[in-house]
């Protein structure tokens, strides 16, 4: 079996090409098998009012463009901007591997994966303030 898999908790809602989907009493996988779906877990979401670091940032353009709130190739062009800022920022090898497997994503026209390369990043970017606040 090929395609994306999602398991999905109890009550646990998924946007699949713009329509919110809620799953049952029971877990259960759901199975993605068309390869251009644009999926966002909600439990996942970031809300806007909490796009208050450069992550943060870039991860909610994708979401937008995962609901349906924003033109692809516009985002696109975007993004890579913004991964390049970040690219300059977060320089330690795993930081890069990810920024990398984002812009692949990205120019492949895989925003959920792109958008998993990048949430990776935010406890990293966590730190890094959370450093620089101790400072």
């Amino acid at each position: 079996m090929s395609g994306l898999v999602l398991k999905l908790g109890p009550r646990e809602r998924v946007l699949i090409n713009g329509a919110v989907i809620e799953n049952g009493e029971r877990r259960s996988r759901l199975a993605i098998m068309s390869p251009n779906a644009n999926i966002l877990r909600l439990r996942d979401a970031i809300h806007p009012e909490e796009v208050n670091t450069p992550v943060r940032r870039v991860c909610y353009i994708v979401q937008l463009v995962l609901s349906g709130d924003a033109d692809k190739d516009e985002a696109r062009i975007q993004l890579l901007r913004g991964i390049e800022q970040l690219s300059q920022v977060l320089t330690d090898p795993d930081s890069r591997i990810l920024l990398d497997k984002a812009t692949q994503a990205l120019i492949g026209d895989q925003f959920y994966q792109a958008l998993k390369a990048l949430r990776a990043l935010l406890p990293r970017e966590e730190r890094i303030f959370a450093a620089a606040r101790k400072e």
